[in-house]
């Protein structure tokens, strides 16, 4: 037993079960990468301040969950707790949205950071692919990132999922309903970091999930009823396009997510097979956040979608993925020369593309034999001084336990036949 374990509130990803979340990462970036969306990847941490400006500083996450720290030289920095304002100030840093050519659309995969109790589905280090549209206000961007997620989901075979829609309004229209708002919330029973949250962000009020909160919600004035003309057409617009495409959701008037950038378009992805940790992904328009950070304008859209949790929906539904052997083709060479020219014979086959493994460190027949079914492969390569003699090695199917003579220099063709 080693000294040490995994901190508090986060995980191994060890084999086989790794391989899984390879898929899910796999099968949530393949849309993507079929949409013109180009891979990035930011640094594990950012200045504190990019979060506190962009993430908003009266939310959980900066608040109460952020890993801040300050290094020997002085610098202020966080781990990062989320995706969308690194990649926007990458983005913005490497004058992409200059290049003539918008939106820059960007994917990412990584690990995320935040200082939360731990539960099932709920760590203090977690995985997401996310994608961000950068530089153009369109709803048929909104539209086709929520497309793009959902058929990820698909993909995997997810079926109990849900797509929960709403807009938050803009700079026009989203200050007259936060007044309004607020009007009402001050006249609740509400404990002391409420009420400074009516003061800050009246909206995350709204997200509050305790019972004795939102009890006294009912009656709470609807951000639908103050939403401008052009709100309203955009929003309109996004759920024309979702249902052209045969993409069902639910209109959800309460929705806000937990990040203050957010504006107009904001959705979730919710699984009701996870208990309270149901979400497992979401996203929005985010059109101020790039002068939020010190930019120029430029309106933007994105999501991320958690792998953990994509992982806990498919443990839900009981799907189980269909992924390839990590490995195909077990080597057993019995004696020193055997191994010489196996150990060749395993190079072949990797290069031809065959997942080979080799009977490393002396062992027996019988013991390389019980590593060989333990790999899950297929087939197994025997080889001693008798059958180099003549030339062959010995192909063994592991499964029906059929063994057959193949010549030497006809190894990688006869794999990829037995294979096949």
């Amino acid at each position: 037993m080693s000294t040490f374990q995994a901190p508090k509130g986060t995980y191994d990803l060890i084999p086989p079960n790794s391989a899984t979340y390879l898929a899910v990462r796999e099968a949530i970036s393949a849309p993507l990468k079929n949409s013109g969306y180009g891979y990035i990847e930011t640094p594990g941490f950012e200045n504190v301040e990019l979060f506190a400006r962009g993430v908003g500083e009266s939310t959980d996450i900066v608040t109460k969950e952020m890993y801040a720290f300050e290094t020997k030289g002085g610098d202020k920095l966080a781990l990062r707790p989320e995706g969308t304002a690194s990649t926007l100030r990458a983005a913005l840093e490497a004058n992409l949205h200059k290049g003539g050519n918008l939106p820059v659309k960007l994917w990412y995969s990584g690990s995320y950071y935040r200082y939360e109790r731990p539960q099932k589905g709920r760590y203090r280090h977690f995985s997401q692919v996310g994608a961000e549209a950068i530089g153009v206000e369109d709803p048929a961007l909104d539209a086709e990132l929520i497309i793009l997620a959902n058929q990820s989901y698909r993909a995997l075979g997810l079926r109990n999922f849900r797509i929960l829609l709403n807009s938050l309004g803009d700079k026009e229209c989203r200050p007259v309903y936060r007044a309004a708002l607020q009007d009402f919330l001050r006249g609740l029973d509400l404990d002391e970091d409420t009420r400074r949250r009516v003061d800050i962000n009246p909206l995350r009020v709204l997200d509050d999930k305790r019972e004795a909160v939102q009890k006294q919600l009912t009656g709470a004035p609807m951000l639908r009823d103050y939403l401008c003309e052009a709100c309203k057409t955009y929003h309109e617009q996004v759920r024309e396009l979702l249902t052209a495409a045969g993409v069902a959701f639910e209109d959800d008037l309460k929705l806000v997510r937990g990040l203050d950038y957010y504006t107009r378009t904001t959705f979730e992805f919710v699984h009701d097979g996870l208990g309270s940790q149901s979400a497992v992904g979401g996203g929005g328009r985010y059109d101020g956040l790039s002068e939020m950070i010190g930019g120029p304008a430029l309106p933007s859209v994105g999501w991320a979608l958690g792998v953990d949790r994509t992982v806990l929906a498919l443990e839900a539904e009981g799907i189980t993925l269909d992924l390839p052997a990590a490995t195909s083709v077990y080597a057993v060479p019995l004696g020193e020369e055997a191994r010489r020219v196996l150990f060749g014979k395993v190079t072949e086959l990797r290069r031809a593309g065959v997942a080979t493994d080799f009977a490393y460190g002396g062992k027996g027949l019988k013991n390389a034999m019980k590593s060989a079914n333990r790999s899950g492969a297929r087939l197994a390569l025997v080889a001693g001084e008798r059958d180099l003699a003549e030339g062959v090695v010995q192909l063994k199917d592991l499964q029906s336990g059929e063994q057959t003579a193949i010549a030497l220099d006809a190894v990688v063709d006869e794999v990829r036949r037995a294979l096949a």
